[in-house]
């Protein structure tokens, strides 16, 4: 699968990264004495009050070593390296998707549920787990729910949990460095300005001197 033949037919999954409730302010000036800094001035583009909330949900896990893996199985499934650039992996997708689940716990249940429905179908058709299946085994059930307007009614929560893997993966790997390169981003980039062409000035009688 190409990756831009991908994304000319997918579109670009937009997720915002919700912003939970604030700390209490106790636990604010625990690590920004009062009087030293104010909590609601913009640091780095974030307040220390979503610094601290960023730094909580870092250090909290949410998946298992092996949801983990099969994660990463799935991300470089559907981004995968090529002579452009690296893999989802590569650019750090896997914990991009760890932290959105704690980041919006809404998340949770639908992810962990569709890890276990992969892992099931795997266990029906191949008697092992889809991270322990082989390339081919993995591709034959993933194609049975990547594309929905061909997926039977039985694959609608694969198709579903799919869905939402692809979004994860695509706005996790296309707001890196890596990802913006790959499409040719270049973001405001300095020019040089040499003044009205010749011929307008020509044009309207005009000259610099």
């Amino acid at each position: 699968m190409k990756r831009r033949d991908s994304l000319k037919a997918l579109g670009l999954a937009t997720m915002g990264v919700s912003v939970g409730p604030l700390e209490n302010r106790d636990a604010i000036n625990r690590v920004l004495p009062l009087g030293k800094e104010d909590p609601t001035e913009a640091k780095d583009g974030r307040t220390p009050v979503e610094q601290i909330r960023e730094a909580k949900l870092k250090a909290e896990k949410f998946f298992t070593d092996h949801e983990l893996k099969t994660v990463a199985i799935l991300s470089d499934i559907i981004v995968p390296a090529d002579g452009v650039s690296g893999s989802a992996t590569q650019a750090g997708v896997p914990a991009f998707i760890e932290f959105m689940m704690k980041d919006q716990p809404d998340q949770q249940t639908p992810m962990r549920g569709g890890l276990n429905w992969l892992d099931n179908q795997c266990r029906k058709r191949y008697g092992k787990t889809f991270a322990d299946c082989d390339g081919a085994q993995r591709i034959e059930l993933v194609d049975l729910i990547a594309y929905p307007e061909k997926a039977t009614p039985e694959f609608t929560p694969g198709v579903a949990f799919f869905n939402r893997m692809r979004n994860l993966t695509m706005t996790g790997f296309f707001t890196t460095e890596m990802g913006w390169k790959d499409v040719g981003y270049m973001g405001n980039t300095p020019n040089q300005w040499d003044g009205v062409p010749a011929d307008v000035l020509q044009k309207y009688g005009l000259a610099y001197d």
